[in-house]
């Protein structure tokens, strides 16, 4: 017997496959990133990672719209987010690292990033609470974070691989961390109960306009600072 996205897209269950494609693309995205990541180029690894995240949001909408959820889509969004999220701004970071005055076996610490990134997805997958906000940061916003230094600040990371370092053990911290932050979906266009993300974009569109496309790595920063306010304010409260 036919499900019911089957019957409303006959041509083979084509409505419940669309959000899967759409996450094949990030993977694929996410492989192009890592490619390009061995080979130092930072602005094409800037280029995939941002095209992946953007397929990491549409799939994610696709599914919504066709009403197309499945088990295997789960799974496979968070395989393509290892990927594209985790392995690619390992490779970036390895590939910063290698660059350095320091001793090569030090680049393999970029691959932290991938093994806490498969952590917090893991941990997402399994987390009740997590349904419209996150615990700790979530992984495109972490390798969001990685592209926009590669792609803005190569040169004085490479020069200064004690940032790289201290920058990954915080990160990789805050994203299995148990900090809570909040999520760019509006419930509706009301102030009242979007406030956090109207100011969110609105000091994002800012920094966007003082730093261009080298204010992503500084949006994220932001994110974190005022996902940590909003955390203590509400805390405060209570």
């Amino acid at each position: 017997m036919k499900n019911k996205n089957e019957q409303k897209f006959p041509l083979w269950g084509l409505g419940s496959n669309i959000p899967n494609f759409i996450t094949t693309l990030n993977l694929f995205a996410g492989c192009l990133a890592i490619y390009y990541g061995f080979r130092g180029n930072y602005e094409l690894v800037f280029l995939f990672v941002l095209l992946a995240a953007v397929f990491d949001f549409a799939d994610g909408l696709a599914a919504r719209l066709l009403h197309a959820y499945s088990p295997m889509g789960k799974e496979l969004d968070s395989l393509a987010d290892v990927v594209s999220f985790g392995v690619a701004p390992g490779v970036l970071v390895l590939s910063l690292l290698t660059q350095s005055e320091l001793p090569y076996w030090v680049a393999f610490a970029g691959f932290i990033i991938p093994v806490f990134s498969a952590l917090r997805l893991a941990k997402f997958n399994i987390d009740e609470r997590q349904t419209s906000s996150f615990i700790g940061l979530p992984t495109p916003a972490n390798a969001l974070f990685w592209v926009g230094l590669g792609f803005s600040y190569s040169e004085i990371l490479i020069a200064n691989p004690w940032y790289i370092l201290a920058f990954t053990v915080i990160f990789s911290g805050f994203l299995v961390s148990e900090l809570p932050m909040f999520s760019l979906k509006f419930k509706n266009l009301k102030w009242k109960d979007n406030s956090v993300q109207f100011i969110f974009l609105a000091i994002s569109l800012l920094l966007i306009v003082f730093f261009n496309l080298n204010a992503l790595s500084l949006i994220i920063a932001w994110y974190i600072v005022f996902s940590i306010i909003m955390h203590f304010l509400k805390t405060g409260k209570t």
